[in-house]
């Protein structure tokens, strides 16, 4: 039956709730001092500078811990935290810290520095969990002459693009606008930028990779094997390892590049624009991507909708408005709007940069931290105009929601759905970001902002994929579903998440999983799951206990959502 519970209590500490089976994080810091030389030739201290505990070195391990949390709602006191952090400088600390997490019995949450938007790489429903952090595993080593860049999985795309710019300025990777976002969640999880309609995706162009496994091995794509690389360009590499690096095929830009953004209000006809937007999108030059950016925002004292049109366009601007002017003369793109540069200006301009910013400015491992929450979606059906203007009137309606649509066609329609894990190729008009961000930390504000997110995805039910609806494996959402306790038996469970991540890939990335690790030993809330049956059914953790159904996870193992009501704030539990 359905019940309506009014949220009067503190969501919060409800979520990050746990068993309190939880071993004593000094036990467990001290048993990976004693585990590590065993399994290593270095000395204690030297792989004692490596491990941070929460009670032996709380300082350093509070700053370690924080450094690269990039969601503030994932950072709260209440939120669990791992008994001890790792941080590696060497492949073989990095087996080392494997092997030793399989004979203490913990959990490893694998973290490369990116944006994790639900945090799965710091937080566990696990009462007893480490991290290994691998954000010193940043080498770029760019090869102009092979047109090849090897790039430890820590990196952040700023230092990848800067390192290809330094060496050429007709070279490129086809990767993400943000470079702040970690290069080994970004390449695992299927990566993608304004070049994708002329490139495809990051994970396209990934040739080789190094990754430590679940008996301690470091193996290349060689010594893997072909079914375990299809897996992790994709599949997301967390579920069979640790990545240590990708190497990647570059590809060439033109040396002129041309950007431009327009913005048009629901009273400017936004809605008839989107709505010419997709049917010329689907068909228009390859070398050109215009992302949408829909949002509520105040002009004249009133709440409206308004579309931005942003593009990349991999030539000059004369070519540009020529293209426009055929294809989409509707938006009234004029060579004033336009700005030209080289591919790094590019990058700039779609970080926000302004056109005085120097190329360096992406060696900045730092960024703004807010609250957010994100979701997906794919649109395979054209959107109508009155379709478009009731998705304004919501989006004004819940008041800080905004939509980000992004273009497929071109080179996404040339690559088999089955080439790489992340299926969703030809078929596809766009792709829909759900964004929400908040700076205000009382807890009403999250609840609010959450419930907005959750109400606009089941509004959008209609206009999007079905059978099953679709999902993407980097805007990290565990409202569709998750895998509780410590993954014995979640085959069912993980089905339901991983057919809208990877649609009829899953079942593949299953049965590799069940080869590669077949005692799930690589596991997060939404990783692949094991074949029934299939795993040796030895309990992990040190305590061999349950984990409850109040962990941190629990509003979506139970499947609750928020939904918004007239006046009030309510949780719907199906039960």
């Amino acid at each position: 039956m359905k019940s309506l519970v009014m949220l009067s209590l503190l969501l919060t500490p409800l979520l990050f709730s746990f068993s309190n089976a939880a071993v004593d994080p000094d036990s467990v810091y001290q048993s990976f001092i004693q585990c590590l030389p065993s399994q290593s030739t270095e000395s204690l201290q030297t792989l004692s500078s490596i491990v941070y505990g929460s009670t032996a070195n709380s300082s350093s391990y509070t700053t370690v811990l924080r450094a690269y949390i990039k969601n503030e709602r994932l950072n709260r006191t209440s939120t669990p935290k791992p008994a001890v952090i790792i941080t590696p400088t060497k492949e073989s600390q990095v087996q080392a810290a494997v092997l030793c997490a399989k004979k203490i019995g913990v959990q490893i949450k694998i973290r490369s520095g990116g944006h994790d938007y639900e945090g799965i790489s710091y937080i566990s429903s696990d009462p007893n969990f480490v991290i290994l952090d691998m954000f010193n595993f940043r080498s770029i080593n760019v090869n102009i002459a092979k047109e090849t860049a090897v790039v430890g999985t820590g990196a952040l795309l700023g230092e990848l693009y800067y390192r290809i710019y330094e060496k050429s300025k007709v070279h490129a990777f086809p990767a993400g606008v943000c470079p702040t976002v970690g290069v080994g969640g970004h390449l695992s999880g299927g990566g993608y930028g304004t070049m994708l309609r002329k490139f495809g995706l990051a994970v396209d162009h990934v040739i080789d990779a190094r990754i430590v496994d679940v008996n301690g091995r470091v193996l290349d794509r060689k010594s893997m094997g072909e079914d375990l690389f299809w897996a992790i360009r994709g599949g997301g590499g967390a579920s069979f390892g640790v990545i240590l690096s990708y190497t990647v095929k570059l590809v060439r830009v033109p040396e002129v590049n041309t950007i431009f953004r327009i913005m048009k209000t629901v009273s400017e006809n936004a809605s008839e624009l989107v709505y010419k937007w997709q049917s010329v999108m689907a068909n228009i030059d390859d070398d050109l991507f215009i992302r949408v950016l829909l949002q509520p925002v105040t002009v004249n004292r009133q709440r409206v909708g308004r579309a931005s049109f942003i593009a990349h366009y991999l030539g000059d601007s004369d070519s540009l408005v020529a293209l426009m002017t055929k294809n989409f003369p509707e938006l009234g793109l004029r060579k004033e709007d336009c700005v030209e540069g080289s591919w790094i200006d590019a990058v700039l301009y779609w970080a926000n940069f302004d056109n005085t910013t120097a190329p360096d400015v992406l060696l900045d491992r730092t960024s703004n931290i807010n609250f957010g929450k994100r979701k997906s979606d794919y649109v395979q059906t054209p959107i109508s105009v009155s379709g478009i203007t009731s998705i304004f009137n919501k989006l004004v309606e819940l008041g800080r929601l905004g939509f980000v649509f992004n273009p497929y066609g071109g080179r996404m329609n040339e690559i088999a759905a089955d080439a790489t894990p992340f299926p969703h190729r030809a078929g596809n008009l766009f792709k829909i970001q759900y964004s929400i961000g908040w700076t205000d930390p009382a807890l009403e504000v999250e609840i609010n902002s959450l419930n907005q997110s959750r109400v606009m995805h089941d509004f959008m039910t209609p206009f999007v994929s079905k059978n099953p609806r679709g999902a993407f494996l980097n805007y990290r959402d565990l409202d569709i579903g998750v895998i509780t306790g410590n993954g014995t038996n979640s085959y069912g469970e993980g089905q339901v998440y991983g057919k809208m991540y990877f649609m009829d890939n899953f079942d593949r990335l299953v049965k590799i999983k069940t080869a590669v690790d077949p005692d799930n030993f690589f596991r997060n809330e939404q990783s692949i799951p094991t074949l029934p049956g299939k795993s040796s059914g030895q309990c992990v953790g040190l305590d061999c206990v349950q984990i409850s159904s109040s962990g941190y996870y629990g509003e979506a193992r139970k499947k609750m959502w928020i939904q918004m009501l007239p006046g009030a704030v309510v949780l719907q539990t199906l039960t």
